[in-house]
C-alpha cells in the first residue's frame, strides 16, 4: 500500500472538523487498507507507531529534523530553518523545502506504509553515540523518496505533532464500519479495553473477523484501560443513585497505579498506560514482598506518607515522576505506600465481569498487608448520616473525600468506562463551587501591561464526551506566580486554527492543542451567554460557565484531556448550588 494514499487521507481530514466527515474518510482507508498493515496504518493515523505501554517513542526533535531536511532537499540548514520560522511548522517547512528541492531524482520509489513504518521504527530504536547521525540518515532518505505533501506528514509524525483531531473513539467507530457493523462496535471497545491496543483490535478484526477479539484477553504486563467514575454534588444522591446501599472507601490523594505483580517481575503502568516501573522501585519491592499470587493485576494509590505513615500531600509524590537519577535520595525524602483497592486478574482468572464484592475478596487473597501494601479503608453503608459521617473520617484522615461502589450483581469492572457503578465525592463538591475541577487548556489570550510578552490568560474547556469535544467553560488569568506565568508558553502546543475537537465562540489570541489539563478553583457556575460547555442544557442560547476561577498551582500530569471534568457533570455540579446565579 503506498503512503501516498495515507497522506490523502490525512489531508481529507484536516479539512474537515465534523465528527462524521472523520469517520467516514477513515473507513473508506481502513476498507481500502490491506488487513497486513492495518495495525501499520491505525497507529500511525495515532500519530506514533506501537500503543503507549511499549514505551517506544520517536524522540526526534528540531536538530535532527533541520538537518534531514536540508540534507534531502540539498538546501543548508540556514535555509531550511527560515521555513521553519516562516511557517512555524516542521511539517510545512519540510514541503515548503521539498517543493524547491535542487538534487531530485529521475529513480525515486514510491514510498509504501510498509517501508515508512519500518524505517521509523528503526528510527526510534536507534541509541548509542551514533544514534543522531543513524537518525538524520533514515529520516533524509525517507524525505529523499517522499512527496512534498508526504514530507509533511512524515516531519509531522516524527516530532509528535500529527494531531489530525482524530480521537481513539473515531478509530473504534470507523474500524466498525468497515469490518462488522455499528452495532459491534462494542465488542471492537471492549477488547481495545483489555488490551489498550489500537492496531492490535484493528489487525484481529480485519483478519480474522469480530470472533477474533474474544482472544484478546488480559495479559500480565499487558495494562487495560481504567475504569472511571461519575461525580455528584450532593451526598444524598450517591445512595439514590445505588439503590440505598453501596460501599464507600477513602478516597487517597495520591498516583493511581495499576500493578502486574508475577513471580519474577512486577511492572507498574499510570491510568494512562506509561509504564512508570522504574520511577517506583521501593514500591516494586513492596510488592513483591506482599503478594500471595503467582500473577496478579491489582488497582491501587501510590500515597506520599511520613516516616511514621501518615498521609502527606499529593503534590509531593509529583517529585518522584518522571526521575531517572538519585532515585534513592527520592525514596529517603518522599517514601510512599501503596493503597490497594481492586483485584482484576489472579493465577489465571479475568476478574472483569466478577462484581466488586467478590473482587475485594479476591483482593485479599492476592495481598497481603504489610508496613508499605495496605487495602483502602472501606464500609458499607445503607443510612445517609452513615455516609456522612464515613466522609468526614476520610477527610480526617488526609484524604480528599470518598468514593462510592456499587455492590449489587451488576457491579463489574467496566475498564475504560464511566458510569453510574463508582461514584466520586470531594468536599468541594457541596452546594457552592468552592474548588477543584480538572479543565483542559485550548486556547490563550495575549498579556498586557506587566504580562505583556506573556499569555494574559488561558482558555479553558470542559470535556462534553456524547460529542467527543471540549467546550470552553472560562478564562483563567489568576492564581498564577510570576515565574509560572512567564513559563506558560514553554508548556503548550500552539497552531495557527481553533483545533477541531474544540467548540468555542470565543476567538482567542492563541489556539492550543488540547493536551493538558489544569486543576482549577472557582466560586460558582453561572449562566454564560458566550461559553459553549452544555449549552443550551439549562437555558437556550446559555452555557456554563466559572465565576472568579483560579489555577490552585496543581498540573494534573495523571489524567489525560477525555478524563477532565465532563460538561455532564458541571450540568449536576451547577443544578445543585443553593443560588443559582444567571437566573
Amino acid at each position: 500500500m503506498r503512503y501516498s494514499a495515507l497522506v490523502d487521507a490525512y489531508q481529507q481530514v484536516e479539512a474537515t472538523t465534523k465528527r462524521l466527515e472523520m469517520t467516514a474518510i477513515l473507513v473508506d482507508l481502513f476498507k481500502n487498507t490491506p488487513p497486513e498493515v492495518l495495525d501499520k496504518v491505525v497507529y500511525l493515523t495515532q500519530g506514533k507507531l506501537y500503543p503507549d505501554f511499549k514505551g517506544i517513542e520517536l524522540g526526534v526533535g528540531e536538530k535532527v529534523s533541520l538537518k534531514a531536511i536540508a540534507q534531502a532537499a540539498g538546501y543548508g540548514e540556514e535555509e531550511v530553518k527560515g521555513y521553519w520560522i516562516e511557517t512555524g511548522d516542521i511539517g510545512l517547512a519540510a514541503e515548503k523545502a521539498l517543493k524547491a528541492k535542487r538534487q531530485r531524482s529521475l529513480f525515486v520509489q514510491p514510498l509504501t506504509v510498509s517501508n515508512v513504518y519500518d524505517s521509523l521504527d528503526t528510527l526510534a530504536r536507534a541509541s548509542g553515540g551514533r544514534s543522531m547521525d543513524a537518525k538524520i540518515k533514515i529520516l533524509s532518505r525517507l524525505l529523499h523518496e517522499a512527496t512534498p505533501e508526504e514530507g509533511r506528514y512524515l516531519l509531522r509524525i516524527v516530532n509528535g505533532k500529527l494531531r489530525l483531531g482524530v480521537a481513539d473513539m473515531t478509530i473504534l467507530d470507523a474500524l466498525a464500519i468497515a469490518y462488522a457493523s455499528k452495532e459491534d462496535r462494542a465488542r471492537l471497545e471492549g477488547a481495545y479495553n483489555r488490551s489498550s491496543d489500537l492496531g492490535k483490535v484493528a489487525r484481529a478484526v480485519s483478519q480474522e473477523g469480530l470472533d477474533a477479539l474474544d482472544d484478546i484477553v488480559l495479559r500480565l504486563g499487558v495494562p487495560l484501560r481504567a475504569m472511571l467514575a461519575e461525580r455528584v454534588p450532593d451526598m444524598a444522591m450517591i445512595l439514590e443513585k445505588m439503590d440505598g446501599k453501596c460501599t464507600m472507601e477513602y478516597k487517597y490523594d495520591g498516583l493511581r497505579i495499576q500493578a502486574h505483580v508475577g513471580k519474577d517481575k512486577v511492572q507498574l503502568f499510570s491510568r494512562h498506560m506509561e509504564e512508570i516501573t522504574e520511577q517506583f522501585p521501593d514500591v516494586i519491592l513492596s510488592l513483591s514482598e506482599a503478594s500471595k499470587a503467582k500473577e496478579t493485576i491489582v488497582e491501587g494509590e501510590c500515597v506520599p506518607i511520613t516516616q511514621d505513615g501518615e498521609m502527606r500531600p499529593f503534590q509531593e509524590i509529583s517529585h518522584r515522576r518522571g526521575r531517572k537519577y538519585d532515585l534513592k535520595k527520592a525514596q529517603k525524602e518522599v517514601p510512599v505506600a501503596f493503597f490497594a483497592f481492586d483485584c482484576l486478574y489472579r493465577d489465571g482468572k479475568d476478574l472483569l465481569t466478577t462484581p466488586y464484592p467478590k473482587r475485594r475478596k479476591e483482593l485479599a487473597k492476592a495481598l497481603r498487608e504489610t508496613e508499605r501494601v495496605r487495602y483502602s479503608t472501606t464500609r458499607t453503608v445503607k443510612k445517609l448520616e452513615e455516609a456522612e459521617a464515613f466522609f468526614q473520617e476520610s477527610i480526617s484522615s488526609g484524604c480528599e473525600g470518598i468514593m462510592a461502589k456499587s455492590i449489587g450483581p451488576d457491579s463489574i469492572y467496566k475498564a475504560g468506562a464511566r458510569g453510574w457503578q463508582w461514584i466520586k465525592y470531594k468536599r468541594d463538591y457541596k452546594a457552592e463551587m468552592n474548588d477543584t475541577i480538572d479543565l483542559v487548556v485550548v486556547g490563550a489570550f495575549a498579556g498586557q501591561g506587566r504580562r505583556a510578552g506573556a499569555y494574559g490568560a488561558l482558555l479553558m474547556a470542559a470535556y462534553n464526551a456524547d460529542e467527543d469535544r471540549f467546550e470552553t467553560v472560562c478564562k483563567l488569568g489568576t492564581g498564577f506566580d510570576d515565574k509560572t506565568l512567564f513559563s506558560l508558553k514553554e508548556r503548550f502546543t500552539e497552531q495557527k486554527h481553533i483545533h477541531p475537537r474544540v467548540e468555542s465562540e470565543m476567538k482567542a489570541d492563541y489556539w492550543m492543542v488540547p493536551e493538558v489539563v489544569m486543576e482549577v478553583a472557582g466560586a460558582e457556575i453561572t449562566l454564560s451567554p458566550i461559553h459553549t460547555c452544555a449549552k443550551d442544557s439549562i437555558r437556550e442560547g446559555s452555557g456554563l460557565a466559572i465565576r472568579f476561577p483560579r489555577f490552585t498551582g496543581r498540573w494534573r500530569k495523571d489524567k489525560g484531556t477525555e478524563d477532565a471534568t465532563t460538561a455532564e457533570e458541571l450540568v449536576g455540579m451547577y443544578k445543585a448550588q443553593l443560588k443559582q446565579v444567571g437566573e
